[in-house]
Formats: structure tokens, sequence, C-alpha cells
């Protein structure tokens, strides 16, 4: 086998398991929308680290899960777009270090404006039994229209 032959198949095996890493973004996006949080938290490691703001997030899967407890009562309805979705790998194909854009609507269930929130993930992937999970995932904001959360973390924008 020559060398560009094994280029061509590394390069084959990153394209798969890109399309595997947006896969659980997506995932990620659509059990957030329909409000399924055991499904949500089966994303992540057992030891994850989750941070939605300065003050707001969790360590650990089952204090993740915990954090997700009220989204069914506090929100009527969501809708998260994610894109711009750049994933950088780690040597061997286990890891990645993944960037994206995110537009989020919130409609809340008490009487309030919709909230919108403008930003990024910053997230660190790892396989667990060959599936991608989320060990790492930080919310970045670059902006908020009427967003519940008062504090964000900035996107770091020089």
């Amino acid at each position: 086998m020559t060398t560009t032959q094994k280029s061509s198949e590394a390069l084959v095996a990153e394209l798969v398991e890109t399309e595997k890493v947006h896969r659980l973004l997506f995932d990620y996006a659509f059990h957030l929308d329909m409000n399924h949080p055991d499904e949500i938290a089966a994303l992540f490691t057992e030891d994850c680290y989750v941070a939605y703001g300065p003050n707001f997030g969790a360590e650990g899967r089952a204090a993740y899960r915990e954090t997700l407890s009220g989204i069914g009562s506090f929100f009527a309805a969501t809708s998260h777009h994610v894109s711009n979705i750049v994933v950088d790998f780690g040597d061997d194909l286990s890891t990645a270090t993944v960037r994206s854009v995110l537009y989020a609507w919130h409609k809340y269930t008490k009487d309030r404006p919709d909230g919108h929130f403008f930003g990024q993930y910053h997230d660190e992937l790892v396989k667990v039994d060959g599936e991608w999970r989320f060990a790492r995932r930080e919310l970045r904001a670059s902006g908020v229209v009427d967003f519940h959360v008062k504090q964000q973390i900035p996107i770091g924008r020089g």
C-alpha cells in the first residue's frame, strides 16, 4: 500500500468520524428541543463538565442531569440551530475539539418575551465504547435578547 493510499484511507476515516460528531451535536439540539433530559445526559461522559454561564453548569453526568430537570416546566418550546461546525481530531481519532455556532430561540412558560441566544459551543469530545460523547461543553455568548440567563461567558472576541 502506498503512502497516498494510506493518506486517503485516513482522510476517509476522518470524514466518517466528522459526520458522527455532527450527529452528536444535532442529537443534543434535538433532545433539548424535545425536552428529553435523560437522552441529553446520555450524550455526556460520566465525569463531564458543562458550563452554560459563569455560575451555571455542572460537573458529572448525574449533576448535569439534575440541571436539566426543570427545562420542561421553564420552557414551552425551544429551537436550537447549530452550524459552522469545526472538528479537530487528536492523533488517533478518539478525541476531538469542536467549535460550533448557535442560535437558540426560547418560548417561556411564564408571560415574558421570547428569549434569543447567539453564540458558540466549545466542546471536548471523547469516544466511549465507540461512540462520541461530550467530556466538556462550554456555551459562550456573542449576544442575547430577552434571555433568562443574565450572565454569560463571552466568546472572547479580540
